[in-house]
């Protein structure tokens, strides 16, 4: 569900030159990314949107790739997976250059595990290599092999896995929330006893990074846990639900109050 840390997503493809900062287009997805860090999801979207105009206005596809590809990811992010997937359908791959093109198959992994479609997912992450990944930005590799290490998991092939995930931690920093989140994830992918404990470590990187998203996330996915008590689970599920309805996602606030 989870895809890469949201300010790593939006900085490596519209701040660190995959856009022209320059550019209005630019100017308003640098500022649709600082909305989504600090959890102002309607704020960060309607300057993506407004982003997404000026991209067309400016005539530039491939900068109109990215702001759609960051929207889709965000549609991910709220639940909305039809929209994302829509989103998706418009990318013109054609005009887009390797950093680009590894996010949008990122962005197709994360949309395709939240429909649990693993099996389709890791079918992705197996059409690319080592080598096919090295020319792309690292956070955009870490973002791939996080997501790939999290549908490997799903789909029962620990080697892969394994694999990806040790990719991982060559392109991040091991004490960051990111790797401490999908080590957390694949342990409960994989009925691990400690699935808890490691989603506490990220629970408390994601607080002390303040990064809302992350933290409520975090705290629906233990909620799930079997080793969970039904009273923590309960005050699990409310803090959650609280967080994303203050963050103005009524579908995770939903589903984190089922």
């Amino acid at each position: 569900m989870v895809t890469r840390r949201l300010k790593q997503i939006l900085v490596a493809m519209l701040a660190a030159g995959t856009i022209a900062s320059a550019s209005e287009s630019g100017i308003l997805s640098y500022r649709a990314q600082r909305s989504f860090d600090s959890g102002k999801f309607a704020k960060g979207y309607g300057q993506l949107e407004r982003a997404l105009l000026a991209s067309r206005k400016e005539a530039d596809l491939l900068s109109e790739a990215r702001v759609l590809i960051a929207m889709a990811q965000i549609r991910t992010m709220s639940l909305d997976l039809d929209f994302a997937d829509s989103l998706l359908s418009i990318v013109r791959e054609n005009v887009l250059d390797n950093s680009t093109r590894i996010q949008l198959a990122k962005t197709k992994v994360a949309l395709l595990s939240d429909r649990n479609k693993f099996s389709d997912a890791v079918r992705i992450c197996d059409s690319y290599n080592e080598k096919s990944l090295k020319s792309a930005d690292e956070n955009v590799q870490a973002a791939f092999y996080g997501g790939c290490a999290i549908a490997y998991t799903a789909n029962r092939d620990q080697s892969r896995a394994s694999e990806s995930f040790k990719m991982l931690g060559k392109r991040t920093d091991k004490d960051g929330g990111f790797y401490a989140f999908t080590a957390a994830r694949m342990a409960d992918l994989s009925n691990k006893d400690n699935a808890d404990s490691l989603y506490r470590v990220a629970e408390e990187k994601a607080i002390k990074a303040n990064k809302p998203y992350n933290t409520a996330n975090i705290l629906y996915l233990r909620s799930q846990l079997k080793s969970v008590s039904k009273k923590e689970a309960t005050d699990l599920k409310l803090r959650c639900k609280n967080a994303f309805e203050l963050m103005g996602l009524p579908n995770n606030a939903k589903r984190c109050g089922e």
